[in-house]
């Protein structure tokens, strides 16, 4: 019987392991949560004339490109949009509305739509809609979140121009039909204002990397003062590579 009751080395090692990962897992998350770079969200370029952002996500856009007045792609690329919606003013009474494109895989990306109530008069009055100026921004993010909820049910479509200009088109896809809500113009931003983009975000990264590295120092320094056999095992784990999931 004394087979029975003594430890598998085996065992002991695969639970040692999982526990050991799932403390690493817990000290990134901790480190994540615990950067503050509101100080360096404060310099984004979008924000320099005084807009507020009022909705940023990921959502996912089929990008067409048409020649000049011909006609765009029938079927374009998939592809994960950061939008950036920004208000100026009160959310309830804006001034302006700025809708910001960029992408992740294309730093050069960057599309910009802009209306005051002015502007949204004469698209009111082009495709008949029936909300007011106040209630656009709270549209736009509507529509933005059927893309991401109901993919097969809600394209966005970005159809792109070799003159800088574009258009969003939300389509909703009634199954005998595509019927389509609304279409927004968009236009290549300067290549300044790309510049200062990538700036931004180059210089936000190296921050956020910069600040991990030095919390994950004093997360070492602690765990060797209090446990030095665990932050050997935490040195020794695999690193865990997740998949992060988009458009949730």
């Amino acid at each position: 019987f004394e087979g029975t009751f003594r430890s598998n080395p085996r065992a002991n090692f695969g639970t040692t392991l999982r526990s050991t990962m799932s403390v690493a897992d817990n000290v990134a998350d901790s480190l994540e949560k615990s950067l503050d770079l509101s100080s360096f969200e404060e310099m984004d370029p979008s924000l320099a004339e005084g807009h507020h952002i009022f909705y940023e996500r990921e959502v996912p856009f089929e990008l067409r490109s048409a020649e000049g007045t011909d006609a765009p792609q029938e079927v374009g690329a998939l592809e994960a949009i950061k939008v950036k919606i920004l208000i100026h003013g009160d959310d309830s009474n804006p001034t302006s509305v700025r809708c910001e494109l960029s992408s992740e895989s294309n730093l050069f990306f960057y599309y910009y739509h802009e209306l005051d109530e002015a502007g949204f008069r004469h698209l009111q009055e082009g495709q008949k809609l029936m909300v007011d100026f106040s209630e656009y921004a709270a549209v736009l993010l509507r529509m933005l979140n059927h893309c991401i909820k109901e993919p097969h049910s809600h394209l966005a479509v970005f159809v792109m121009h070799r003159d800088g200009s574009a258009r969003l088109d939300f389509i909703q896809n009634m199954e005998y039909k595509f019927v389509e809500l609304l279409s927004c113009n968009f236009q290549a931003c300067s290549e300044d204002l790309v510049r200062q983009q990538i700036t931004y975000r180059y210089n936000v990264v190296k921050s956020r990397l910069a600040l991990m590295q030095a919390r994950l120092a004093d997360v070492n320094a602690l765990v060797k003062i209090k446990n030095p056999s665990l932050l050997l095992q935490l040195q020794r784990a695999p690193p865990r590579i997740t998949q992060q999931k988009r458009f949730t």
